[in-house]
């Protein structure tokens, strides 16, 4: 993978200055404000957003995403976080990241999962990143720099792409981005933003329930991992964890009282699905797990994760055999559920995977894993048409998806709606920053409507919107 280009990200942020959209700005009254207005921060985020998804691999699962979803906004609503229109990824990474871009952009690494080992130390990672998101961190930043204004937040957040794509040495070059006389000074303010991220954050997880002291064990179990590691993972270059930072994390969460969440089961459970997608095959996944459950037979999380990994491997009898005890226990449980779906699914007993699909979409209508799967199973139905029914349904309520668009793209070729593939098509495409192929597509729409004169409008109607964005960054780059 090519490393991302810095310049684009500065062209971005300099098309959405000041100058160009000064009428139209809201203005709250602080110094930030004055130098990037929220509404720029979201639309630089946007922008962001899509070149990071055109340049790195994401993790597509439902249930990873949903519940990274739910429990960011679960924590945004005790948060400080005013303009809660969020955007996520989950990056396709084993390595420990997240990461937070302004205008409500909240990124996490799947290997967050892997070393994150309570839900308590998740959401403690999660607060803090919404930390710099309330507070405004990047553009505070800009207050101490106001002569670089956006273009030294296009540096800085130039630099979080090329760190998201394993870029290494390039990231850290794309921050300074030639202004080294600011370094010193932004390396000061960090710190700042640090403990500020860390004093707020713990406050957001005893406010939504969980135990704070999660951030000092995450943090203390960190610090002694990768103490004597030549390269630390990516999080500790861009949060380093100095001794007072963690022993202040401590003594802030030993002064508030003791309770909250801790973990979960549902936590665990989604720990061993990435445990999973990064193992290098199901056979060693299946060797770990089986291990785990002989320690401990009580173990549901080993126990889940053994069933999929055998399910994977191709051993279905005794995956469905691991995963029945777990069904009788909680019924149910999407979780479980969805697993024993795939179990049916692989063996063709699609009425019994409907009517499961069915009864849990009563419990939980609109639920997001349930409704992805139903897709799946219509298409292993060959009823493509009823499975664009429902992806639509889903584009109403994530319509900035692209895994979603892409699907729709497919299952539209399969309905024979070809019109549709070049709209859906156009619209993955300009979600992950290709707006060449985004226009080239619907122009391949709009030759083949005839007669049709209002689809040709709306048609040309998204092209203008799409070329306008293409020359903001084209301007930029002559």
């Amino acid at each position: 993978m090519t490393a991302p280009r810095p310049t684009l990200l500065l062209a971005v942020c300099l098309a959405l200055s000041p100058a160009a959209h000064a009428n139209d700005l809201p203005s709250l009254g602080d110094a930030s404000s004055a130098i990037v207005a929220p509404e720029q921060e979201y639309q630089l985020g946007r922008a962001w957003l899509s070149m990071l998804r055109g340049q790195v691999s994401q993790l597509s699962d439902p249930l990873l995403k949903d519940f990274v979803e739910r429990h960011v906004y679960r924590l945004a609503e005790t948060s400080q976080l005013q303009d809660r229109r969020l955007e996520f990824v989950i990056l396709d990474s084993p390595q420990l990241n997240a990461f937070a871009v302004p205008g409500g952009i909240v990124g996490v690494n799947g290997g967050l999962f892997l070393h994150a080992q309570t839900e308590a130390e998740f959401a403690s990672v999660l607060a803090h990143e919404l930390a710099h998101l309330s507070q405004r961190h990047y553009a505070r930043g800009l207050e101490a720099q106001q002569r670089m204004q956006l273009p030294l937040m296009a540096a800085m957040l130039a630099g979080v792409v090329a760190a998201a794509a394993g870029a290494g040495d390039a990231a850290i070059a794309a921050i300074a981005s030639g202004q080294a006389a600011a370094i010193q000074s932004q390396r000061s303010f960090s710190r700042q933003n640090e403990q500020e991220a860390d004093r707020i954050g713990l406050s957001n997880l005893r406010n939504a329930g969980y135990d704070p002291r999660g951030m000092p064990s995450m943090f203390e179990r960190l610090a002694r991992q990768y103490r004597y590691d030549a390269k630390p993972p990516e999080f500790l270059l861009t949060h380093p964890l100095s001794e007072s930072r963690v022993a202040d994390s401590r003594n802030r969460a030993e002064q508030t009282p003791a309770g909250g969440k801790i973990d979960s089961l549902a936590y665990q459970l989604m720990r061993a699905r990435t445990q999973l997608q990064f193992e290098s095959t199901p056979g060693l996944a299946t060797k770990r797990f089986r291990a785990q459950l002989e320690e401990s037979p009580q173990n549901d999380a080993a126990r889940y994760g053994l069933a999929i990994s055998l399910r994977r491997a191709g051993q279905s009898e005794e995956a469905g055999s691991l995963l029945q005890p777990l069904l009788d226990k909680s019924p149910d449980d999407i979780v479980y559920n969805l697993a024993r779906v795939e179990l049916d699914m692989d063996a063709q007993r699609y009425s019994q995977a409907s009517q499961r699909l069915e009864r849990l979409l009563k419990a939980h209508p609109g639920n997001y894993p349930l409704l992805q799967m139903q897709v799946e199973l219509l298409l292993a139905q060959s009823r493509p048409a009823d499975a664009e029914a429902i992806l639509d349904r889903l584009l109403r309520e994530r319509p900035k998806d692209p895994d979603i668009w892409y699907q729709v793209a497919e299952v539209r070729g399969l309905a024979g709606n070809i019109i549709g593939v070049h709209q859906a098509r156009a619209e993955f495409f300009a979600l992950v920053g290709d707006y060449g192929q985004a226009l080239t597509q619907l122009d391949y729409a709009k030759r083949r409507v005839i007669g049709n004169f209002p689809l040709t409008a709306r048609i040309e109607a998204r092209q203008d919107e799409l070329r306008t964005e293409k020359r903001l960054l084209e301007e930029m780059l002559r």
